[in-house]
């Protein structure tokens, strides 16, 4: 018993040193990944909404999948720039989305200047 203490007062602080620095380590890589995570599913998704619009307002001309594809190239070379990667189908996704969000503020702004 007296060689644990012993052991223990002489070398307890540096293991708990060691433990700690272990601890904060492995939170800060953790927290790290959570929040890159969370700004690149951001951008994603600011970036989709910006194509949307840019491709509403360059693209009059066009219709549908042609406005789609308009949308999926800008998206994925801004993405890319950002080095942030994403697989076709989420990319689409993404675009859906921001179509759908940009038709419903367009349909509710119509209903209202139409009352």
């Amino acid at each position: 018993m007296e060689l644990i203490t012993s052991f223990i007062s002489t070398y307890g602080v540096e293991i708990m040193m060691a433990i700690i620095t272990f601890v904060a380590t492995y939170l800060g890589a953790y927290l790290k990944k959570v929040i890159t995570k969370w700004l690149d599913n951001k951008t994603k998704q600011d970036i989709a909404k910006t194509c949307v619009k840019a491709v509403e307002q360059i693209y009059k001309d066009l219709h549908g999948e042609e406005k789609l594809q308009e949308a999926l190239k800008a998206a994925s070379e801004m993405l890319q720039s950002e080095n942030i990667t994403v697989t076709d189908i989420e990319l689409r996704m993404l675009i859906e989305a921001a179509v759908a969000e940009f038709n419903d503020a367009f349909n509710s702004t119509t209903v209202q200047s139409a009352e």
